[in-house]
């Protein structure tokens, strides 16, 4: 009598078995439900690229009328604290010393020019350039605030606008440009990350370190039944996590989902699949916790956090580490999770995304199951 190459009783089983043992195990737990959060919080709220509140020095070297109103400007931006003083040294000592990150100089006749000679006035702008970023973030934003001062003391005063050109700008996707809406979708990926490769290579090598892995393999129980009964709880786990921050992303952090509910169930899964099967494939290589968590952060967590856009613009990269991101399945799902969340469904990069997703997917088991022998 021939028998199926799968059991369904068998698998039915071994699910069930090792559901029981990701219920029993708190670090099973703590690593799905608990450890989501923090990193949700870390990235959400201690990990970000906005900068408001800079400290700014205002050397003003003449006392007017204009010269006030300006400073007042600055002072009432959101985002600048404002040193005000008559002695530049000492502010230039201050930005030497780091306690302010930029010094904006009025001239003597900063007014002169403007009332009576209608003429521009230049204002020295002086940045910290030892942070090149923080030092961007000054010039352009003491540029901005003195482009609205000038245009809203040109309406008071009944004279001609500095400028015929007026802008108006818009920002799409991500209209208050608050870093948090792409971080948080963007650690979303290294979550799942986690519970994929980590968790999964962490539990199959324990198994091989307690012996409850070669009383399995003495077993009728079929490498196929193996694999997938170690794959599926997992594949639940991942997904109910991925539920789970979607709920703090969106109820607590106020990041939009424009997107649908499937689209985003179908990147996750495409995504997981993939994760366990290199989670899988390490605990294949190595029988040992520590190795496997070694070789699990090299392949998934490390690519995930520096080389999938999720912190640092590809784009900016040298062109062979652009390249090398293309190796790394990270880098679709946080583009993926970005647009989702962001922009809604985009065929086209949803398409694409997922399906090199599944490539990989596809690849990994077929790696595993080339490697994964019965035998002790």
């Amino acid at each position: 009598m021939n028998h199926p190459s799968i059991s369904l009783r068998r698998l039915r089983s071994l699910i069930w078995k090792e559901s029981l043992q990701i219920i029993s195990d708190p670090s099973s737990i703590l690593i799905a439900f608990v450890l989501p959060v923090v990193l949700l919080f870390l990235f959400g709220y201690a990990v970000s690229l906005d900068i408001s509140r800079l400290k700014i020095g205002v050397a003003l070297q003449e006392r007017t009328a204009e010269s006030e109103s300006l400073v007042a400007a600055l002072r009432d931006s959101k985002y600048f604290d404002v040193k005000e003083s008559l002695d530049q040294r000492g502010l230039e000592r201050d930005l030497v010393s780091g306690r302010i990150r930029g010094i904006v100089v009025i001239p003597i006749n900063f007014s002169r020019k403007m009332v009576w000679e209608r003429d521009q006035s230049p204002v020295q702008v002086i940045a910290d350039g030892s942070e090149p970023n923080t030092a961007n973030f000054v010039q352009n934003y003491v540029r901005a605030a003195i482009a609205v001062w000038s245009q809203r003391r040109a309406m008071e005063t009944g004279t001609d606008m500095p400028s015929q050109i007026v802008e108006d700008s818009r920002v799409w996707f991500n209209a208050s440009l608050e870093s948090k809406n792409y971080l948080v979708p963007g650690s979303i990926a290294i979550v799942l990350t986690l519970i994929g490769t980590l968790l999964t290579a962490l539990v199959v090598a324990r198994e091989w370190e307690r012996g409850t892995m070669e009383a399995l393999m003495a077993t009728p129980v079929r490498i196929q039944e193996l694999v997938l009964g170690k794959l599926i709880p997992y594949f639940c786990l991942g997904l109910g996590s991925m539920a789970f921050c979607t709920m703090v992303a969106v109820g607590i952090f106020g990041v939009p989902l424009r997107g649908s509910l499937l689209s985003l169930g179908l990147i996750t899964s495409a995504f997981l699949a993939g994760s366990l099967g290199i989670g899988l494939l390490v605990s294949t290589l190595s029988k040992s916790q520590f190795v496997a968590s070694q070789i699990a952060l090299v392949l998934g967590f490390l690519p995930a956090l520096q080389l999938s856009g999720f912190l640092f613009e590809i784009s900016s990269t040298p062109l062979p580490i652009q390249g090398l991101t293309y190796l790394f399945p990270a880098r679709y799902l946080v583009q993926a999770l970005q647009t989702i969340f962001l922009a809604g469904d985009i065929p086209v990069l949803l398409w694409t995304n997922g399906l090199v997703l599944a490539v990989f997917a596809a690849l990994f088991f077929f790696l595993t199951a080339r490697v994964t022998r019965k035998r002790l």
